[in-house]
């Protein structure tokens, strides 16, 4: 800004000399003859006045060498702090790239704790689970059951005129607790291989002979049957059976039969586990 003053100014004091020094020559030019001794010193008064034009030139020049160095000076100075500055912006772009490195870390960290956390709940799920299956296993082992007909006293069930299912009201054996006294249904705990058997005990008439069936899931299996017209007389049956969690074995009594029973637990009906599968 200094600088670009200064040369106008510069100028300005030349062309001021020059004229003045123009004019003076015009004003003062007189024949030789008629010059005295003052004017013929008239050229060293313009001498003068053109040296200390020079000298305001060079007094200008110097000012604008001053200003120069000192405008050089404030660019130096602005430069630094531009170059600090920019450092700082360097460093600070540094740390923010490192803060999102070291979040992108923590992330991924984060991600593989969480993976982690999940297949170690899932492994937890799957021991638990097993625990839990051998707990069943262990506790189902072992199932077993027995009963007779009647809960007390003595009697005679049937004829109907269609297989009626039968309920064994006395328990006798009952390890596992498959066996239902008031449905008469066994459901099997665990998948294995049973066996059942079945007492059918009669006092002997012309026309109702004494006959169970058994049952699996609503179908038949097999039959014990005996048939006399008088005397007591009883049939019995077994079977092996492979059931699955949840099958249903049960005892039906044959139509237009009938079925006896008394303290002595004549009529039972009995299965086992024998082993699982």
């Amino acid at each position: 800004m200094e600088m670009t003053m200064c040369f106008p100014l510069l100028l300005l004091i030349c062309s001021l000399c020059t004229a003045q020094l123009q004019t003076e020559s015009d004003n003062h030019i007189i024949p030789l003859g008629d010059q005295t001794g003052a004017e013929r010193r008239e050229p060293t008064n313009a001498a003068d006045q053109q040296q200390r034009c020079t000298q305001d030139i060079h007094a200008v020049l110097r000012e604008m060498s001053a200003s120069l160095a000192e405008q050089r000076l404030e660019i130096r100075i602005l430069q630094r702090e531009n170059e600090v500055q920019a450092a700082k912006l360097n460093e600070q772009k540094t740390e923010v790239e490192n803060q999102k490195t070291e979040q992108e870390k923590l992330k991924q960290q984060l991600q593989a704790q969480t993976a982690e956390l999940i297949s170690i709940k899932a492994r937890t799920n799957v021991t638990e689970n097993q625990v839990e299956a051998l707990k069943r296993d262990g506790e189902v082992k072992q199932v077993a059951f027995s009963a007779s007909l009647l809960a007390s006293g003595s009697g005679v069930i049937g004829p109907f005129n269609t297989q009626t299912p039968l309920v064994f009201r006395h328990i006798i054996t009952n390890i596992g607790n498959g066996y239902n006294l008031n449905t008469g249904f066994f459901t099997a705990p665990v998948n294995g291989a049973y066996h059942f058997e079945f007492y059918v005990a009669g006092s002997g008439h012309n026309s109702h002979p004494s006959a169970a069936v058994l049952v699996k899931n609503g179908g038949n299996v097999c039959t014990a049957y005996d048939h006399r017209p008088s005397n007591f007389g009883s049939a019995a049956h077994g079977v092996l059976l492979l059931l699955e969690v949840g099958d249903v074995v049960s005892l039906r009594l044959w139509t237009n039969s009938r079925m006896y029973d008394d303290p002595n637990h004549y009529s039972t009906f009995s299965g086992y586990l024998l082993f699982t599968m």
